[in-house]
């Protein structure tokens, strides 16, 4: 029985929790999430989805603000073999990954070593990529640098977004997962995961996005409605579900979300937008 430690936050990770369950030779012993965090207008303590997830399963959860010694202790209570990592929001100290008698794996959407970071669906979308996939790697002290255990490429349809990219991402991942681990354990744990070392000359790097990362301008928006409005459209799909696009229109100076968006001969054509307060409706403004 291999002993598992999974560490994840969002809901798109919960195909791996669900796959890692389902399989009698690991045993999940513990769930590393964050905080719960206020969410929505009314500012309501909301735990992750991964911690709800490991609740209506039954399995212990660990929520550390900040991975120190606190922590490492809690985490010294449960017996474990490998750490599972997956969209979890903080880097892990090298003292902890040392814990791991066989190390932890971290599943990157990405075909690494190309887009390291925390955005590597997001400028796949930006770049026009026409695929990606996801790596599986074993962590080591620098951020998405060890070595290769298992990749796949992913086909990018037209129409991707973020969400969907990564919803894909990770539903193909699960199937495969645990047969990755019990295929490289065997019958033999001292053997340890065979892999393949990256070639650093070919990293490339994406950034940490934020909610004004979604913001773009007003003329730009109108004049991607008149021609080549590729790079725009692009955008909105990287942007989507986070942080979302928005502008400010320079009349009202009302915030506009854009909820949906595709291309029609290269021109822009806005779908569905929301007006700061208001409910989602057809069609982007046009100014006067």
């Amino acid at each position: 029985m291999i002993k598992v430690v999974f560490f994840g936050t969002p809901d798109f990770v919960i195909p791996i929790l669900d796959s890692i369950l389902q399989v009698t030779r690991l045993d999940l012993v513990s769930v590393v999430t964050n905080p719960d965090r206020p969410v929505g207008r009314k500012q309501i303590l909301t735990p992750t989805p991964v911690k709800k997830w490991a609740v209506k399963h039954n399995i212990p959860v660990l929520t550390p603000e900040i991975v120190d010694d606190n922590f490492k202790f809690q985490i010294s209570n449960f017996k474990f073999d490998l750490g599972v990592l997956a969209a979890y929001g903080k880097i892990l100290p090298s003292w902890l990954i040392d814990l791991f008698p066989q190390g932890i794996l971290v599943i990157h959407p990405s075909l690494l070593p190309k887009y390291r970071g925390a955005s590597p669906v997001q400028a796949a979308l930006l770049n026009g990529d026409k695929e990606t996939g996801v790596s599986i790697i074993k962590m080591d002290e620098k951020m998405d640098h060890g070595p290769i255990i298992h990749q796949f490429k992913i086909p990018i349809n037209p129409d991707e977004t973020t969400a969907s990219l990564l919803e894909k991402s990770f539903n193909q991942t699960a199937k495969i997962l645990p047969e990755i681990i019990k295929s490289s354990y065997s019958f033999y744990p001292d053997r340890g995961l065979k892999s393949n070392k990256q070639d650093d000359k070919q990293a490339t790097y994406t950034k940490l996005i934020k909610k004004e990362d979604g913001f773009i301008p007003w003329k730009t928006l109108e004049k991607a409605k008149k021609a080549d409005g590729i790079e725009i459209e692009r955008f909105i799909r990287a942007m989507t579900p986070w942080p979302g696009v928005w502008t400010i229109n320079p009349q009202t100076q009302k915030r506009l979300k854009i909820l949906k968006a595709r291309l029609e001969n290269e021109k822009l054509i806005v779908d569905e937008v929301q007006w700061e307060g208001r409910k989602p409706t057809s069609g982007l403004p046009v100014l006067s």
